[in-house]
């Protein structure tokens, strides 16, 4: 997935209200982005980090920055939640997400469930998968981890997921981890504990879990390779 050309390097120096942050440009100025990030954004929101925009030329947008990316260390971290289902069904079809190959159909953000919609939901004929994507920034110790805040929502779709194995249909819970510093992926117990119980549930119950870690770079969002889950 190619990110925009001209993105805008600048400093952050606040994140808050959950949506928005405050960034300094190169020649001084200071501006408001929209942050498209929910959660905690543990470890990825330090002040003075280095980061970059992307702009809209849209002027109906009231914020018309957007913070996409931020330098941890030496690597970069892709914060927008809105990526990873463009960077799976990409992998998808070039055939990196093996797991998911034999379903001609993709359907994005369809209803199903208690009033919610599927991240996914890929079909062959009467065959149906319904995939939860899940992005991940947060990295301790090589263990990339999830949820970086307690999720209410997220605890909902494992069971809605539970839900539709029950009906007799395919459901994965996908991560999508945004950078490239980890080895292995697990959930975070000490931030959400119900939502690891939750996790280890919906496996038992049938449904699949994987993760996924993309390349990360100025230039663009790529998917690469599984990591290992660890559930125990």
């Amino acid at each position: 997935m190619r990110l925009p050309s001209d993105l805008i390097p600048g400093k952050l120096l606040k994140r808050y209200k959950r949506f928005l942050a405050d960034v300094q440009l190169k020649d001084g100025q200071i501006v408001t982005a929209h942050c498209p990030n929910s959660g905690s954004m543990k470890g990825c929101n330090d002040p003075g980090s280095r980061v970059l925009l992307s702009r809209s030329n849209n002027p109906r947008r009231k914020l018309p920055y957007t913070w996409e990316l931020v330098q941890v260390g030496p690597i970069w971290v892709g914060i927008n939640t809105q990526y990873p289902n463009r960077l799976v069904v990409e992998g998808i079809r070039t055939g990196v997400v093996k797991e998911l190959q034999g379903y001609p159909v993709i359907r994005q953000e369809v209803k199903y469930g208690q009033n919610s919609r599927v991240d996914l939901l890929l079909e062959n004929g009467a065959e149906k998968c319904y995939v939860e994507l899940k992005n991940v920034t947060l990295v301790e110790n090589r263990r990339a981890l999830f949820p970086d805040a307690v999720t209410v929502r997220g605890q909902k779709h494992l069971q809605e997921l539970m839900d539709m194995v029950t009906e007799g249909h395919r459901a994965v819970i996908f991560f999508v981890v945004q950078r490239e510093d980890a080895d292995l992926f697990a959930p975070a117990d000490q931030i959400d504990p119900r939502y690891g119980k939750l996790l280890r549930q919906a496996v038992k119950h049938g449904v699949e879990a994987l993760a996924y870690q993309a390349r990360v770079s100025p230039q663009e969002i790529v998917l690469f390779r599984p990591l290992p889950i660890i559930l125990k």
